[in-house]
């Protein structure tokens, strides 16, 4: 039996209080040496939850948080949502620019930045970010008029988690998704309860109190976030922090901590399959091995059959659907991402919008009370993603087996996918194009053995300047996160175009 939701009275719901009905002496929380119950975690969100209530703010202000994967984030979150506020998770490894983007575009108020959130923080131009007032910096961190939140915690009387209302906005999260440029997808209370609502009451292995898992992605991204964190502490069990990802020191984590439940994108599951000395008893009490946020090799579940006697199941979602669609179990086929998770409803349909035949490649459309309250201060996006009968359409092509069972088959857009980070070639063409040198710029995805895909450049220099690849790629490092740069730049004389000047992919690659 799956384990029962919290007890929420009906519409009034806060996701922050998923954690409130586990025993306190259980363990909620290891990172390093530091094992926390849940007792702990409460009371320090609880004071944290103080600090943030006092600052003035408004229900729904939004507030960011620039942490790694570590118990700094895991209070942050709690704290910002448990006092009626919107949540930002934002990536502490961003350059400047690309978090003032966000920051203005979310109008976010406050921040909680850990240390490595603080070296982005202090390359801001705050005057292109005015609506945020309140920097929070851990202890020892050294940024003009930021407040030590570590001081303020301990002087904190703590503070009520706020009542919300299902379709309130629980959390911003940045997405280039099925819409081009980076936007803000709205995600309430309710998108992200349901979604796990959805999930652990699926048949097959589901997550259980006496679990360890271990989280391994970002906490600012979808996968991270709900179907890690709060998934874990929703049903009470223990959840392993890991800040950097070492393939020898995760077999070892997983060895000394017991791992149960393990979920991740198939760049770690194809480095854990080539590290040395692994015998089949490392991985005995694995009982969920799941890969997301991108498509995994076929050869990889194979070697992990082969290597670890495990079988690794494929889940398939989007941040606009909160974001489980699919998670394949049992004797799923290699190469599926399973069928539909219920409570939700799933379709596949032709250039007309009817359903296609088995067999035949349609766009994956979702409806349900997963799906995403559509893009921040964008209704046009939105309605292209959203239609009026309520189905998301993902943007990605799949067919349907006889029994059942979903393989997806290619982007419909031209997003591509690097460790399970959507990247928009526009985006990086953009940035290109600022180069004094760069006449041009054509990105496209290329397949790679441990990112699933990545990005690569096609440029034409101006005439009579002289540029080099490691300077193109460079370039685009202080303007975007290292996974969108291009790992390759190409030199060529002309970019092809279609009539309306659209680079055509499918020719330079």
């Amino acid at each position: 039996m799956p384990p029962e939701p919290p007890p929420w009275h009906h519409h009034r719901v806060n996701l922050a209080t998923l954690l409130d009905d586990h025993p306190g002496d259980r363990t909620a929380i290891v990172a390093g040496g530091d094992r926390i119950s849940y007792g702990r975690l409460r009371d320090e969100i609880d004071a944290t939850r103080g600090v943030l209530a006092g600052l003035g703010l408004d229900p729904g202000d939004p507030i960011a948080i620039l942490c790694g994967t570590n118990p700094r984030f895991v209070r942050a979150w709690f704290a910002i949502i448990g006092a009626g506020f919107v949540g930002v998770p934002l990536n502490p490894q961003a350059p400047a620019p690309e978090i003032e983007r966000e920051l203005a575009l979310a109008g976010v108020r406050a921040i909680i930045a850990g240390p490595a959130g603080v070296a982005v923080l202090s390359d801001l131009d705050r005057d292109a970010v005015p609506t945020l007032e309140h920097v929070f910096v851990s202890a020892g961190a050294d940024l003009d008029g930021a407040v030590d939140l570590d001081d303020a915690i301990a002087a904190s009387s703590g503070a009520p988690i706020v009542e919300r209302a299902d379709d309130d906005l629980c959390a911003l999260l940045f997405t280039s998704g099925t819409a081009g440029s980076p936007k803000a997808a709205m995600l309430t209370h309710e998108n992200f309860a349901s979604n796990i609502r959805q999930v652990i009451s699926r048949s097959g292995p589901n997550a259980r109190p006496d679990d360890v898992s271990i989280c391994v992605v970002p906490m600012f991204h979808v996968l991270g976030l709900n179907s890690i964190l709060n998934q874990s502490l929703w049903v009470g069990s223990t959840l392993v922090l890991v800040e950097r990802f070492d393939p020898t020191s995760m077999v070892e984590l997983i060895e000394h901590e017991h791992v149960t439940v393990l979920a991740g994108p198939p760049t770690m599951w194809a480095a854990l399959t080539q590290v040395n000395g692994v015998s089949n008893d490392t991985f005995a009490r694995l009982r969920i091995a799941v890969s997301g946020a991108a498509a995994i090799p076929d050869r990889v579940v194979e070697d992990a059959e082969q290597r670890l006697g495990l079988r690794i199941h494929e889940g398939y979602g989007l941040t606009e659907a909160s974001p489980s669609v699919t998670v394949a179990h049992g004797d799923a086929p290699i190469g599926s991402i399973g069928r539909p998770i219920p409570g939700l409803e799933v379709r596949l349909v032709d250039d007309a919008g009817d359903d296609v035949y088995i067999g035949d490649a349609g766009e994956l459309l979702v409806r349900g009370p997963n799906v995403f309250a559509g893009y921040l201060d964008d209704p046009e996006t939105t309605a292209r993603v959203i239609d009026a009968d309520g189905w998301l359409h993902t943007g990605d092509m799949a067919v349907v087996d006889d029994d059942g069972y979903i393989f997806l088959v290619d982007r419909a857009k031209d997003l591509i996918v690097v460790s399970g980070f959507n990247v928009y070639p526009a985006e990086v063409e953009r940035v290109l194009a600022t180069h004094p040198a760069v006449a041009e710029a054509g990105v496209v995805d290329v397949p790679h053995p441990h990112s699933g895909e990545a990005v690569k450049a096609f440029v034409v220099a101006e005439v009579d300047r002289a540029v080099e690849e490691d300077e193109l790629i460079d370039w685009c490092a202080t303007e975007l996160a290292r996974y969108k740069c291009p790992s390759k730049v190409d030199f060529v004389d002309e970019i092809p175009r279609g009539l309306g000047g659209k680079v055509l992919r499918r020719e330079l690659r």
